[in-house]
C-alpha cells in the first residue's frame, strides 16, 4: 500500500466518532461481571457494594472502597445522550476489548453499536 493511502486510512479511522465504527461492537451485560471503576468487563461475577439500596461491583477492595465513597464513581455519561447514568441501574454495553459503556436505556446502546446479550465476557 501507498505511503499516502495508509496515511489516509489512519486518519480517517482517528477522525470517525466511536459510533460510527462500533456498529455491532457493543453486547449488553450483566452488571455483575463489570469492574465500575475500571469500566471492564470481567468473566466472572465481581465484588458487589450496595450504596443507598443500589448494587454496584468493583474487581478489588480499593475498587469496592471508591465505589463506597464516591458518588462520582458510581454514575456516568451515556455517550449518545451525553446525560448522566446511575452505574446500578445503566444498561452497560462491552466493546470487543472489554471496554464498557453506560446507557440510561437499551434504545441508546442500538444507537451506539449493536446489542447481543451476554453474560460473561472478558478477563481483565
Amino acid at each position: 500500500m501507498k505511503p499516502i493511502i495508509r496515511i489516509f486510512l489512519i486518519l480517517m479511522a482517528v477522525a470517525l466518532p466511536v459510533g460510527a465504527y462500533a456498529a455491532d461492537a457493543l453486547k449488553k451485560v450483566e452488571p455483575q461481571y463489570v469492574c465500575m471503576i475500571n469500566n471492564k468487563l470481567f468473566d466472572k461475577p465481581q465484588i458487589p457494594v450496595t450504596v443507598g439500596g443500589k448494587t454496584y461491583y468493583g474487581c478489588c477492595p480499593m475498587c469496592k472502597e471508591k465505589l463506597e465513597k464516591s458518588a462520582e464513581a458510581r454514575s456516568a455519561a451515556d455517550p449518545v445522550s451525553r446525560k448522566t447514568v446511575d452505574k446500578a441501574t445503566a444498561v452497560i454495553g462491552a466493546a470487543a476489548d472489554g471496554t464498557v459503556h453506560y446507557f440510561e436505556n437499551e434504545e441508546n446502546l442500538q444507537k451506539f453499536g449493536g446489542a447481543h446479550h451476554d453474560h460473561g465476557g472478558h478477563k481483565h
